[in-house]
């Protein structure tokens, strides 16, 4: 995929972000580039900053210092919902379906507040949502509330909403939790299979590190709120401190690459 990569356009900066909280600095100065196309893996320990990052860039929170410029454009500060007509979809870490709802309701909310909020009629929502639906493996169950769902259909639920939303670029907030090992392998192929019919960018919050290894393209890691490294899945995983951040334990570490180094 890196040879595709060359010459893509930039499709997300995140051009010397800081974040604080009080007294707690939860981003300090990060930048990043993600290109079109690509799958970038944004890892690092429980608290590094993954999650405030992806809000960062939705607009639910406005940094103190540093830009975010998606095609070009400086979104920085914008309102969530303006910054989602302009095609940024997110997943969230916890799926919260609308459970009175029907599955396929669900997923026409994405259509109708997305990229084309008020420019598309109820009905064609409903076209766009029963098609993403099928894409995802869900257009069984399209007239069941969402509450009966389990927690592999919730996530998929979650995917189909962002999705119906049209994005360019979808933030995935550990869309693997929670999943057994076949659900998650089955998982990874539908998000190849959405960058591969979609042709959308992605950015994948993830602690499940075989997976996010063997997917992305480039790796950009957080700890403690500073960008720690960034590479190809390879170049992280022998990264001296990457593994010190993940394990500390020097055993620990060489089982770790060892393991990485199948991928």
């Amino acid at each position: 995929m890196a040879a595709q990569l060359k010459g893509a356009r930039v499709a997300l900066e995140v051009d010397n972000v800081t974040k604080r909280f009080g007294g707690l600095t939860a981003l300090d100065h990060v930048s990043f580039k993600v290109y079109e196309g690509e799958i970038l893996g944004l890892i690092g320990p429980n608290g590094a900053g993954k999650t405030t990052m992806f809000n960062v860039i939705t607009g639910v929170y406005k940094p103190e210092e540093g830009r975010v410029i998606y095609y070009g454009e400086d979104i920085t500060g914008l309102k969530p919902h303006v910054i989602a007509r302009k095609g940024i979809a997110r997943t969230h870490q916890v799926v919260k379906p609308f459970n009175e709802l029907t599955v396929l309701e669900n997923a026409m909310i994405g259509a109708l507040f997305g990229t084309r909020h008020g420019q598309i009629t109820e009905e064609e929502a409903r076209s766009i949502a029963m098609e993403i639906l099928e894409f995802v493996g869900l257009a069984e169950k399209a007239e069941e509330p969402a509450k009966v769902l389990n927690i592999q259909e919730k996530k998929r639920l979650e995917l189909a909403r962002a999705l119906a939303e049209e994005p360019r670029l979808l933030l995935l907030d550990e869309v693997l939790a929670g999943l057994n090992p076949t659900e998650v392998a089955h998982m990874l192929d539908l998000l190849r299979k959405i960058r591969r019919e979609k042709g959308v960018t992605m950015i994948m919050i993830e602690h499940v590190m075989h997976a996010v290894m063997n997917l992305a393209d480039r790796i950009v890691v957080l700890h403690f709120g500073r960008k720690l490294a960034e590479g190809t899945p390879e170049e992280v995983a022998r990264n001296p401190e990457v593994i010190a951040a993940y394990l500390g334990d020097p055993e620990l570490a060489l089982k770790f690459v060892r393991r990485l180094g199948g991928v």
